[in-house]
């Protein structure tokens, strides 16, 4: 171990928010006396300290990320490092509490001082503590909930753009879900975000279940790079020593890929892709594999944001989540696109915990959707319509009130019978090209428009 009383004076330095100090070796041993990682103080002439993060080691040259700003940093200033990683505040007593993105509690409330504290990086989960995914959470989301089943351990992101309204419903899914524990990371949010969220859950009754972690945009921006591991770990924590379901949504990461790409730029990293570093996917797979469903404990599963800059897909944070994650929900004008949205577990749970028509119904309406845009487009090219196409343009107008609109909330199985009601205003039986027994059970035998 280090000895934490050695202060270090020779810092060479010091470059926006990155101090480099030159770290003399210990006597007797050939290692510098700090970790990548580590947490250092860093205090000025006039007594003030500052708090960093080793974030570099070359030789014995050590660069710390400052976490408020440099500002009466001098190079005389001292350094001393704490011998400890970040830690997060660990305890039952932190759900319904803020914390900002150096765990410090941000809603005036006690400090949670006595309460134990766990480092915030830790090993991946170990394989054959892995369950495989096959229980479903519900969401009372239909597009959800019917189409694309959010699953347990699942890790999955909506996609959007800026201006489309993914934080009211990720706030929605938060207070619907039928999880135990979530756990709320926010990353660069505008202080009217960070307020909705608190507000919604509060307003909602859930805030006694939640626990929020907090980067706001006027932050200081290595702090954003903390927060999904603060959050995660409090998730893991409570799913494995608890055995508690635990839903953990996270907005934004395309800015906490920006910030780990800021942070590289100054630390004159060569840049990969678009300026990003080279490591983006290794950085974004460490957090999103944090999702298990743990062996004889609980659950974590991972709902994040995923901005599109410009609506590219192919722009390097959405691009390489989509090879990380188990599909995507893409939120485009204000609903979630059926046929951009995909859930690669779903197959796990539908017809397995859900009703048996489940599988059928899903595949039939999005089918009779598909055709419904056919339609759609031959009447706007003038084209002439068959009565079987006004059925299916009723039918489209229909899928959308119902079902796409993501204000729209509805428990499954009732989501389920209006599927058939909405197939029952529009066609015939023998027009649907079901399994019959299906068809003799659930088609309604009376129809009200």
């Amino acid at each position: 171990m280090i000895d934490n009383m050695i202060k270090h004076h020779n810092i060479i330095a010091i470059i926006g928010n990155i101090v480099t100090v030159k770290v003399s070796q210990k006597a007797g041993s050939q290692d510098i006396s700090t970790r990548f990682g580590d947490l250092a103080l860093i205090e000025a002439h006039d007594g003030s300290t500052s708090l960093a993060q080793v974030i570099k080691i070359k030789g014995d040259k050590v660069s710390l990320q400052v976490f408020s700003d440099t500002r009466g940093i001098s190079n005389d200033s001292s350094v001393r490092f704490l011998g400890k990683a970040m830690q997060v505040t660990y305890s039952p007593n932190i759900l319904g509490r803020i914390f900002n993105g150096t765990g410090e509690p941000m809603d005036g409330g006690s400090n949670l001082a006595p309460d134990p504290k766990v480092n915030i990086v830790s090993a991946s989960v170990n394989p054959m503590k892995r369950v495989l995914a096959s229980k479903m959470i519900r969401t009372n989301v239909p597009m959800i909930d019917v189409f694309n089943c959010l699953v347990e351990s699942q890790k999955i992101p909506i996609f959007s753009i800026s201006g489309e309204p993914y934080n009211k419903f990720l706030a929605r899914i938060g207070i619907q879900a039928d999880a135990d524990i979530v756990v709320f990371a926010g990353l660069g949010l505008i202080f009217d975000d960070f307020y909705y969220f608190r507000s919604q859950f509060e307003q909602a009754g859930v805030f006694a279940r939640t626990v929020m972690y907090c980067n706001l945009a006027s932050d200081p921006i290595v702090e954003r790079l903390l927060v999904p591991d603060m959050a995660l770990t409090v998730a893991e924590r409570f799913a494995v020593e608890e055995g508690k379901r635990v839903l953990v949504l996270m907005t934004d990461m395309t800015a906490y890929a920006d910030a780990m790409k800021e942070i590289g730029v100054s630390m004159e990293h060569v840049p990969s892709n678009r300026g990003y570093m080279g490591d983006l996917y290794s950085q974004l797979a460490r957090r999103y594999e944090k999702a298990c469903d743990y062996k004889g404990a609980g659950s974590v599963t991972i709902l994040s944001v995923t901005t599109m800059p410009g609506d590219d897909v192919t722009h390097p944070v959405p691009d390489n989540t989509g090879y990380i994650t188990e599909g995507q929900f893409y939120l485009h004008n204000s609903v979630l696109d059926p046929f951009g949205s995909l859930s690669r577990l779903k197959q796990h749970v539908i017809g397995k915990v859900t009703r048996e028509d489940h599988s059928q119904i899903m595949n039939t309406m999005i089918r009779f959707y598909s055709n419904a845009n056919e339609a759609a487009q031959k009447q706007a090219m003038a084209f002439e319509l068959s009565n079987f196409d006004k059925k299916l343009l009723k039918f489209g107008k229909l899928f959308r009130e119902r079902f796409m609109d993501i204000n729209v909330s509805i428990p499954l199985e009732p989501a389920l019978d209006l599927c058939w009601q909405t197939l029952a205003e529009c066609f015939e039986p023998e027009e649907l090209l079901m399994k019959q027994l299906l068809i003799d059970k659930y088609f309604p035998k009376t129809v009200v428009s």
